[in-house]
């Protein structure tokens, strides 16, 4: 469409939806960028490279329509790392990025389709249209990149397969836990002790108008249980977890000292179905098994899905979960070690309803929803359970029980 054609209230509003799609070409572009130079694996790093080169070619095609167009050169403004450098992004880990990531694409898809409606303009829609296409290849990818299927894309370069074989002989970073993980623990722990002590605060409430005599022995209590509890269930969980691990080592090198052509030639066809052409993959296979222990190493890493760093700590997992619930049980009890009845309820309802929402809202680091959403929605079930504990509550005080 030739650009007279357009009014210039058109114009205007192609321009605006132009600008706002190099922006967000150009965030992509850095994130890419920034979490590839950040990852200790080749092969991921390879594919988030060619992933944040297609999203500058993007760019570039939306600069060039809008200079077409008259408008002024855009400019980014953004921060260095694009969202790899969030609070989210870096809690998270990897995994994490990639799964905000894989989220964006989708949205850039819906965004880039609902354009197609109104933008009114032939050329943009054109770019739309290739742009469509290539973020749903985008969002394939890091699929595929979440799932551990690490096919290389189409026209990227291929892999140094030295480069591969150090990072997985090294295992530098893969086989340690995500600096996520202690935040969920802590996240979920806080959230369990707050739960269910609000809970009992709320029915003792009710069954003795806030008698803080009774209220603040049946909450201690309860948080020194909880905290236990949790303390113990994390210890035996990572205990049992550890053992388990060492159990399937123990197997696994039975079996490659048994018949170590079939282990060798299934670790070849873990690598493969990541993509590696079948020379490159035995070929880092003959290296590996050099080492008897390195074999071991690698062959079980590819078959439980971890190393022996990447798993918890029974004595750190426990202290982390008898803490955090502890924290979280004592919220609803503080207002009763300063005041009595009604007053003392009213504050520990408030109190606890806004720890749920803040609890809810730091959930949305390792759940990707928006963290209103999520502070909103814990608020609301915190409600409902404080709301019916205290009606039980007084209906057993009028029972006499």
């Amino acid at each position: 469409m030739a650009i007279a054609a357009l009014s210039s209230a058109r114009i205007k509003k192609v321009l605006a939806a132009l600008e706002g799609n190099w922006l967000a070409e150009m965030e992509g572009y850095h994130t890419y960028t920034t979490l590839a130079d950040r990852d200790s694996d080749p092969v991921r790093a390879q594919m988030l490279r060619h992933l944040a080169q297609a999203e500058l070619e993007h760019a570039a095609l939306w600069a060039g329509r809008i200079e077409q167009l008259g408008g002024p050169a855009p400019s980014y403004t953004g921060r260095p790392g694009g969202d790899a450098d969030s609070l989210a992004s870096r809690a998270g880990g990897v995994r994490m990025a990639l799964r905000r990531l894989e989220i964006e694409e989708s949205r850039a898809i819906a965004s880039y389709g609902e354009q197609l409606k109104f933008l009114g303009d032939e050329d943009s829609i054109a770019i739309l249209e290739h742009v469509i296409e290539d973020e749903k290849e985008h969002y394939r990818e890091l699929g595929s990149l979440l799932r551990g299927h690490y096919a290389a894309p189409a026209g990227a370069p291929k892999v140094d397969a030295k480069a591969v074989l150090d990072e997985m002989l090294s295992k530098r970073n893969e086989g340690r836990k995500q600096p996520g993980a202690w935040i969920g623990d802590a996240i979920y722990g806080v959230d369990d002790g707050l739960g269910a002590i609000f809970g009992i605060v709320s029915g003792v409430s009710g069954a003795t108008s806030g008698d803080s005599k009774y209220v603040l022995l049946a909450g201690l209590s309860g948080m020194i249980a909880s905290a236990l509890s949790m303390g113990s269930g994390a210890y035996l969980a990572a205990k049992s977890e550890r053992e388990i691990y060492h159990a399937e080592i123990a197997r696994e090198r039975e079996a490659i000292k048994m018949n170590q052509p079939e282990a060798r030639e299934l670790l070849s066809l873990y690598y493969q179905v990541k993509g590696l052409p079948e020379a490159d993959a035995i070929h880092m296979v003959n290296h590996i098994a050099s080492d008897a222990e390195q074999l071991l190493r690698a062959l079980a890493s590819e078959r439980l899905g971890t190393s022996e760093e990447a798993l918890s700590n029974p004595i750190v997992s426990a202290t982390s979960g008898a803490l955090s619930t502890a924290v979280g049980a004592l919220i609803p009890v503080v207002p009763f070690f300063f005041l009595h009845g009604v007053p003392a309820v009213v504050a520990a309802a408030i109190v606890s309803l806004a720890a749920h929402f803040a609890v809810g809202a730091a959930k949305s680091l390792i759940t990707i929803r928006s963290w209103w959403s999520s502070g909103f929605e814990m608020t609301v079930v915190g409600a409902l359970e404080g709301a019916v504990t205290y009606g039980i509550g007084i209906l057993l005080g009028k029972g006499g029980m």
